[in-house]
């Protein structure tokens, strides 16, 4: 017979690391912690990577992994911390696919395992080592998860949808001074 706590123990290892490693990406992207570009870097990336407007980008990606990641570790508000997660990981695969699967060769491998990740511990909530079991569940009810989990779907596919739009579309060409 399994011991009664090996789920709830397992969870939170599970949540602690993912959450860990969010947060830490998106702390790289919000404050240019652990060699990150901060907010100006990120801005730029973003707008590199053909995400307008950048800055709102930058910031929208770092609070969903950084947010998500703090909130998953803790284990608070689970499915809105794994959905923001999850939602932020779908632009960066977005942006790897052209790539391939694989993270040697830049694919998105990497984004689409944290991504899926979020989203199951997100769906499966936090177990029993948690703020939510703590606090009653009061932020991880069956409407929140299909709420959270259709509001990002929603936002993700709008982002990556118009990203994918614009780099479809030819640039314009650049006006001519009369002579």
């Amino acid at each position: 017979m399994a011991h009664p706590n090996r789920r709830d123990l397992g969870l939170l290892v599970l949540r602690v690391g993912t959450g860990a490693v969010l947060a830490a990406h998106g702390t790289q992207k919000l404050l240019g912690w652990f060699g990150g570009g901060g907010i100006e870097g990120t801005s730029k990336a973003m707008e590199a990577m053909g995400f307008h407007p950048p800055r709102e980008s930058a910031i929208a990606a770092g609070l969903g992994e950084a947010g998500g990641g703090v909130l998953l570790a803790l284990g608070l508000a689970t499915p809105a911390a794994g959905a923001a997660a999850a939602g932020a990981m779908a632009g960066a695969v977005a942006v790897h696919a052209p790539a391939g699967f694989f993270a040697q060769a830049g694919g998105y491998e990497y984004p689409a395992f944290l991504g899926f990740t979020a989203a199951a511990i997100g769906i499966t909530g936090a177990g029993r080592y948690s703020l939510d079991h703590a606090t009653g569940h009061v932020l991880d009810r069956p409407w929140v998860v299909a709420t959270a989990f259709l509001g990002t779907a929603i936002a993700a596919a709008a982002v990556v949808g118009r990203r994918a739009q614009e780099q479809a579309s030819p640039a314009p060409e650049p006006e001519s001074e009369p002579e």
